[in-house]
């Protein structure tokens, strides 16, 4: 792209010893400048749909992003049969580009964080699709979101999907009406077309999971038709309406399935208990700028000066110590052939779709969603009910923590890389919601595919450092490598007493808001004055002058006493 960085993910993929090549920036690479070449070069050893994407900023919603598909070597190596297979994507749609939403979400005037709105959503890239197809077949749908933050609904009328793929791993058949699919997940689903069809074109529907949405505009499309046909020309049936009312209805009239309830064709065994517990908190809330950003354990994710894999590569012994990797980029170090459980505690009233690079995980444990805002529920390892786990548990990349709940992970740290564990929400990841595992660190620097000129070419574009800790800072000493003055940090707290005075702030705008509705009625009731009303016009811009002026001498007042 000739204006901006960018990188790409190929997501769901190990990346086995080839971990330079996962994608995220400041993680595993820097960003590729404008007008640089960039070879992705590694070897593929799994099967099943995946998809890849940028992985920098939110900038996969501005179309950056396709379907990555890795077929069986010969078709009866497939574990069910079918004729055709195609791709089928999902995804919300958002007009303008993302480094213009960004710059009204991440802001002050946004203080709740409410994450932007998408205009409508896609199928396959469009609206309005026709898909032909031939009586008595059997299609094996590779179903993505590839959208930025909506979950989907999606169901065919009059047909069934079985379900036999999730995420890349083969799953026991099961058959539904329906499916729920959080952005990033994918489903491989068998689909069999009737032999004698009761009409010629049967409606695919698609509708929004608007419990994620802040807020409903009334233009907005949570309802998308498009059409399956047994005919060239067969006459569709009305689109259904939209709105909420018909989202509720069709709702209500479909069941999709709980994944929790999935479970491997591979009958995978329940891991052993971990070596290693990482439990996550996450809480929403804004810093000192007036920001609202995400949190695990009170910290944002905010990227460190040297990418994190090259510290690995650069420290030696060190990189053993997390400490390395800086304050805020949440990291941990995992051993090789760990058992370690993620626990991820949601005190949040949201859905949040998470993803972890180079690993599948067994999900052993899930609650419900709460609305109880005032008390979500925490895992809790003896709580007979928390821990009641599958013997053998569903195997994903990405799964969906419901709102106010935990969900509960395991995997086996067999892959040495640096991994990033985030939501897929990409609004979410920008506002910090992101922790890193260096997983066998000596193993990385010995077994690791050296890295390519590519990457320190884009480095060097950058003026960024390929040497250090999180800071750039590197030496013969241990105390040489613990030095992170410089380090990128997130912003500092809110001063004390800034509730007290967002309260006072909120009234005082609700009683201008009052005397401008009154000044409005006046107008409206009055001649209007040119003259008069060119003098309050000036008037009003001079008091604006003046409050901006008079606050920004209160933040500089602020920051020196910092």
């Amino acid at each position: 792209m000739p204006d901006r960085n960018t990188s790409l993910h190929f997501h769901g993929l190990f990346m086995e010893q080839t971990n330079s090549m996962d994608g995220p920036e400041h993680v595993t690479q820097c960003p590729i400048p404008p007008g640089h070449t960039f070879v992705y070069d590694f070897v593929v050893k799994q099967t099943g749909t995946y998809w890849y994407h940028s992985h920098l900023g939110a900038q996969y919603s501005d179309g950056l992003r396709g379907v990555f598909i890795v077929e069986e070597n010969d078709v009866n190596d497939y574990p069910f049969t079918f004729d055709e297979q195609l791709p089928l994507t999902v995804g919300d749609h958002y007009h303008l580009q993302s480094k213009e939403i960004m710059k009204s979400f991440k802001s002050r005037y946004n203080p709740t964080g409410a994450e932007p709105i998408p205009q409508n959503m896609l199928f396959n890239e469009s609206r309005g699709v026709s898909w032909h197809v031939r009586p008595e077949t059997t299609y094996y749908l590779r179903i993505v979101n590839m959208g930025m933050f909506v979950s989907q609904y999606l169901y065919i009328e009059g047909h069934e999907f079985t379900i036999v793929e999730v995420d890349g791993v083969y799953v026991e058949p099961v058959t539904v009406d329906s499916l729920y699919i959080a952005v990033a997940q994918r489903y491989g689903v068998l689909l069999r077309t009737k032999a004698k069809p009761a009409q010629e074109s049967f409606r695919i529907v698609s509708v929004m999971d608007e419990t994620m949405l802040d807020f409903l505009p009334p233009d907005l499309k949570v309802v998308l038709t498009n059409y399956l046909d047994y005919a060239a020309d067969a006459r569709h049936p009305e689109p259904l309406a939209n709105g909420i009312d018909q989202f509720e209805k069709t709702v209500k009239a479909i069941n999709p399935i709980d994944d929790y309830k999935l479970t491997t064709l591979r009958k995978d065994v329940l891991f052993d208990d971990p070596d290693y517990q990482i439990v996550l908190n996450f809480t929403m809330d804004n810093l000192g700028d007036g920001v609202n950003y995400a949190f695990f354990n009170g910290i944002s994710y905010t990227p460190p000066k040297v990418p994190t894999l090259y510290s690995v590569l650069s420290s030696g012994e060190h990189a053993n110590n997390p400490a390395i990797y800086g304050s805020n980029t949440n990291t941990f170090v995992l051993q090789d052939g760990e058992i370690v459980e993620i626990v991820v505690n949601n005190m949040d009233p949201g859905l949040h779709p998470f993803h972890l690079h180079g690993h599948t995980f067994q999900l052993i444990s899930r609650s419900e969603s709460t609305d109880d805002d005032e008390n979500p529920q925490i895992y809790n390892a003896l709580n007979p009910h928390h821990t009641n786990f599958p013997e053998h548990p569903l195997v994903r990349d990405t799964v969906m923590v419901n709102s106010n709940g935990f969900a509960v992970l395991r995997f086996k740290a067999n892959n040495p890389g640096v991994w990033f564990f985030h939501c897929h929400v990409d609004w979410h990841l920008e506002q910090g919601l992101a922790i890193t595992l260096v997983e066998s660190p000596m193993l990385i620097q010995e077994k690791q595919r050296p890295v390519d000129e590519s990457h320190f070419a884009a480095c060097t574009a950058l003026g960024v450092s390929t040497r250090g800790n999180a800071a750039g800072h590197f030496g013969e000493s241990d105390s040489a490598w613990l030095d992170l003055s410089g380090e990128n940090l997130q912003v500092k707290p809110l001063p004390p007493g800034f509730t007290s005075k967002g309260y006072v702030a909120i009234v005082a705008c609700a009683v201008a808001a009052l005397f401008g509705v009154f000044s409005i009625y006046q107008y409206g009731i009055e001649d209007i004055n040119t003259e008069n009303a060119e003098q309050a016009v000036n008037k009003l811009y001079s008091i604006l002058d003046q409050y901006d002026s008079a606050e920004a001498n209160a933040m500089l007042g602020r920051e020196n006493e910092e």
